[in-house]
């Protein structure tokens, strides 16, 4: 896959998987791994990115014998942000699904 065309959508695929439920880093790389390719770390920029931003927060389960794991959560702007870069993908797709529709 294009590494332009990822890069465009992957904060809004991170957004969207944690506003399905809270989850912990390994877990949303997993998840998004699952349908493309991705750099070692490159999630954990945008999570830290977001948590700078104030759109997740953070907090601590016990892991069970193991260590414990961060949880990333969607606060209140980060709810906002990812209604606003979904519409905006939204117009997008539709827009570009149109252009190539004219080249039938």
């Amino acid at each position: 896959m294009n590494a332009q065309l990822k890069k465009g959508v992957l904060e809004l695929c991170v957004l969207s998987r944690i506003s399905k439920s809270d989850c912990y880093g390994y877990e949303l790389t997993e998840h998004v791994s699952k349908e493309m390719e991705l750099a070692t770390g490159t999630l954990y920029l945008i999570l830290k990115r977001l948590r700078d931003e104030g759109c997740v927060e953070t907090y601590l389960v016990d892991g069970g014998g193991g260590p414990a794991r961060k949880y990333y959560h969607l606060t209140d702007k980060g709810w906002q942000e990812y209604k606003k870069q979904y519409d905006e993908y939204m117009e997008f797709t539709a827009a570009i699904g149109r252009l190539l529709g004219e080249e039938r």
